[in-house]
């Protein structure tokens, strides 16, 4: 019983680790399927409707005169991402530290005749008048400098999730794009005034409040440039 308990165990472990090792060997896809909140959605029903409404130029979902901007929930509004990043660093330090110490030997003096006691005396101080001189000194110095710059640009179409009570709206977009195996992913979320939605229908990610932007790459370029897990826990937890 003991040994079926042991084996079991050994190819639980083994099966985990295999798992493990092949987590990210897996190829990108892309889910076609519909969104949530698509899902969840009803379907508009078409029918005509006669009713009078007053104006020539119509006051249906389309009106003749009006902005066509994203005023509602669901509503679909173009963000553009344009952040472009610069920053430079610099630092240096230096450290420098001397001690010194001396400590002398013992001497006895003897102011009698006996030349015995005199000879004994002298006998000491040749062996207790050994004195120590310790010195050290010890110095650091380290510098280091780092400059970068990043600029990043694209178009994210993104649907309001929430308009809040002061009006503003909380958006969120993502987009998938799969190519040559290679899967990119741009996925995007703020808070937006409508004032600042322009007449195309379209906002600069620079007017997003709370923006939260990611972009990642999937695939075998991405595996070749990342270190494996095992590399990882190893450098976590050496401690040279």
């Amino acid at each position: 019983m003991r040994r079926f308990f042991l084996a079991t165990i050994s190819t639980i472990y083994v099966i985990l680790f295999l798992t493990g090792c092949t987590a990210n060997l897996t190829k990108p896809e892309i889910n076609f399927e519909p969104p949530v909140y698509v899902e969840e959605m009803p379907a508009k029903e078409k029918r005509q409707n006669f009713t009078s409404t007053g104006s020539i130029f119509g006051q249906g979902d389309n009106p003749l005169f009006s902005d066509h901007k994203a005023m509602h929930v669901n509503d679909i509004v173009t963000v553009i991402i344009s952040e472009n990043s610069s920053s430079s660093l610099s630092g240096s330090k230096g450290l420098t530290k001397t001690n010194a110490t001396d400590l002398g030997g013992i001497s006895l003096t003897s102011g009698g005749t006996n030349s015995a006691i005199n000879s004994h005396v002298s006998s000491i101080n040749s062996i207790a008048g050994v004195g120590l001189t310790l010195d050290s000194s010890n110095s650091f110095k380290g510098s280091g400098s780092a400059t970068k710059d990043a600029a990043f640009n694209t178009i994210v179409s993104s649907r309001i999730v929430k308009v809040l009570s002061n009006g503003n709206y909380f958006i969120s977009g993502k987009r998938e794009i799969l190519l040559d195996e290679q899967k990119q992913i741009i996925q995007i979320s703020g808070v937006i005034r409508p004032y600042d939605i322009d007449q195309y229908n379209t906002i600069n990610s620079a007017q997003m409040s709370e923006a939260k932007i990611l972009y990642k790459v999937q695939g075998d370029v991405d595996r070749a440039t990342e270190q494996g897990w095992g590399t990882v826990l190893l450098e976590a937890i050496w401690p040279f």
